[in-house]
């Protein structure tokens, strides 16, 4: 089939909840028409009206994280250290040291829409979904979840929407080769609201960041924000999530896209 695109990527975007309100995402935009000012300075003598139609260049100013926005996750996020249980305890990668090759790479789609907000994914759950779809994961497949929480997307609950994957779910995938997971929800791990309930009853700090805190364990790379998960099959396409190379940063943006493409399907 001719090769197709589809964007699974979130905007950068003023007034959309995407974010808890102290970690929001702001843009300042400057118009063709506000710019004259900017570009004097670099030719003295210059009038508005000698630029064409008077327009000078439009140009925006942001004030962002690196988790603003759907981006990749480094192990350098989770923990300052990576791949105990591999034998050899190594400091945790940051963003610039991520692996190209982990950022493309035929994705999976497990649904868990079905989970209530606050669930707690498990091996089992993971297992039980890869055999309803009919598929035995490979090394570096990329795997997304699917949860409810992509269809809160810019409403007052998307924070709090959406199953997270736990310790063990997510062991299970790296244990089988995976390096890079993503999810629609804010978080990988449960939505902290609900995390926090279970913290209050049980004073177990190991439920905190529980997926996030595989990394330990073993390295691995997360996407957060993903949107459009629902066009998705479940296999038969890659995903391209390449991040923004900020040196030394526990994240980078990403505009990550699924490309559906039988000639690269068949050299997968």
């Amino acid at each position: 089939m001719p090769r197709k695109f589809v964007d699974l990527s979130i905007f950068l975007e003023n007034d959309v909840l995407s974010d808890p309100p102290a970690f929001a995402p702001k843009i300042q935009y400057f118009t063709h028409e506000q710019t004259y000012e900017q570009i004097e300075p670099f030719f003295p003598g210059l009038k508005k009206e000698d630029l064409p139609d008077g327009e000078g260049w439009a140009v925006e100013l942001v004030q962002l994280s690196t988790h603003n926005g759907t981006h990749l996750d480094a192990p350098y996020h989770f923990h300052s250290t990576m791949d105990k249980a591999l034998g050899e305890k190594k400091p945790a990668i940051a963003i610039h040291d991520v692996p190209l090759e982990w950022c493309f790479q035929p994705g999976v789609k497990l649904d868990f829409r079905h989970f209530a907000d606050g669930y707690v994914v498990t091996a089992a759950d993971v297992e039980a979904e890869l055999k309803r779809i009919g598929h035995t994961l490979s090394p570096l497949e990329i795997v997304v979840v699917n949860t409810r929480a992509g269809s809160r997307y810019g409403h007052p609950d998307y924070v709090s929407a959406g199953a997270g994957m736990g310790y063990e779910a997510t062991m299970y995938l790296l244990e089988r080769g995976v390096r890079l997971t993503g999810t629609d929800a804010w978080s990988w791990d449960a939505p902290f609201v609900h995390t926090a309930k279970k913290y209050g009853e049980t004073r177990d700090a190991s439920l905190i960041w529980e997926g996030h805190k595989a990394g330990r364990d073993i390295g691995y790379c997360h996407i957060e924000k993903l949107h459009n998960l629902e066009a998705l099959p479940p296999t038969g396409f890659y995903i391209s999530c390449f991040p923004h190379k900020i040196r030394g940063a526990s994240a980078g943006w990403t505009r990550a896209v699924a490309i559906f493409d039988d000639a690269l399907m068949a050299s997968a």
